[in-house]
């Protein structure tokens, strides 16, 4: 039980996970707001703005500077690990979400006989470069708050 309290009590892990939530939250009710409709798989889906990605990444990097050191090692790996998140979201899933858009065009399409599908592709899965920097500026913010 030692161990469990410790983990739910480090803010290294509670305040990152707390803005992952608080951003996905407010997807659902921005979606809901946009659309009139409740989508819960929002809670938990990717792509959208902000990202909670970046957000989560840089708030753990921004903890990890100002506890440790902005010259410490290990602030160093979380500023690597994300860039590489970040890059992630921004290149390969907005890559990868196109190409399901791409192809799930490609089904509808009249004409093309043979091709079944059991569920459309998901579409959202990365983030525009705007929507990524929005993201980080918000886990900076935490980060310097907490």
């Amino acid at each position: 039980m030692n161990i469990f309290l410790q983990i739910v009590t480090n803010k290294f892990v509670y305040v990152p996970f707390l803005t992952w939530f608080c951003i996905q939250l407010f997807k659902v009710i921005w979606d809901v707001v946009t659309t009139k409709k409740f989508n819960f798989k929002r809670i938990l889906g990717a792509g959208g703005m902000p990202s909670s990605h970046s957000a989560v990444v840089c708030t753990l990097a921004t903890l990890i500077g100002r506890s440790n050191g902005f010259d410490s090692p290990i602030f160093a790996l979380s500023v690597i690990f994300a860039f590489v998140v970040m890059y992630d979201a921004a290149g390969v899933r907005r890559a990868a979400g196109k190409q399901a858009q791409l192809l799930n065009r490609l089904i509808e399409t009249p004409g093309l006989s043979g091709i079944q599908v059991q569920e459309k592709l998901v579409e959202v899965l990365g983030h525009t470069p705007f929507q990524v920097l929005v993201g980080a500026i918000i886990g900076i913010v935490v980060g310097c708050i907490f």
